[in-house]
């Protein structure tokens, strides 16, 4: 796990650490020493903590004039044992949502499994943002199949193209553009 870096070719247009209203302005990155663990397998330093001992993000871009975010997830995303989501909601999303982002872009390759609990903190974060949206992409099949069984996909958008959506080859704006476009689809009668 150590091998697995957050995708770095939008460092040229943002860097979280460099944004002032970012939740980790000012952080300083490491890239020979090891601290952060999943488990006992030590993760990439370039992954920020939120809190969990078992899920860590990576903001890849921020668009405050738009109002949208794009965050890569590496880990367990453990809502029955560690409560991942409000670690998540509470020091990473309300930050965020308090200078205008409202549109959520999650990026799931490397989330192993997902525990479900309840879907307060969910519902929270949906009602939070009401005329923005959460978008989950390119979780694996068995995390896509515990969302459904959890019922979450009432407050996140997920599965079909968004599960396969090569995602690298987009400029953020792009994704956003083309996350937009497949989500006004689905509303679409």
């Amino acid at each position: 796990m150590h091998d697995i870096e957050p995708f770095y070719a939008w460092r040229h247009e943002y860097i979280a650490s460099e944004d002032e209203w970012s939740p980790f302005y000012g952080k300083e990155y490491s890239e020979f020493e090891f601290t952060n663990c999943i488990y006992n397998y030590y993760i990439h330093p370039q992954w920020d903590e939120i809190g969990s001992p078992t899920l860590y993000i990576k903001i890849l871009y921020t668009d405050y004039e738009a109002g949208y975010c794009v965050i890569e997830m590496i880990g367990e995303w453990n809502d029955a044992i560690n409560n991942d989501i409000m670690y998540l909601k509470r020091n990473i999303i309300e930050h965020l949502m308090s200078h205008g982002i409202d549109k959520f872009i999650l990026i799931g390759e490397n989330i192993l499994n997902y525990h479900y609990s309840d879907d307060a903190y969910y519902q929270e974060w949906f009602e939070d943002i009401e005329k923005g949206w959460i978008v989950a992409i390119n979780f694996r099949d068995h995390v896509v199949r515990e969302f459904e069984k959890a019922n979450i996909d009432y407050y996140i958008a997920f599965g079909g193209t968004l599960n396969h959506l090569e995602w690298r080859l987009f400029s953020p704006h792009q994704l956003f553009d083309k996350v937009t476009s497949l989500l006004m689809k689905r509303l679409s009668p």
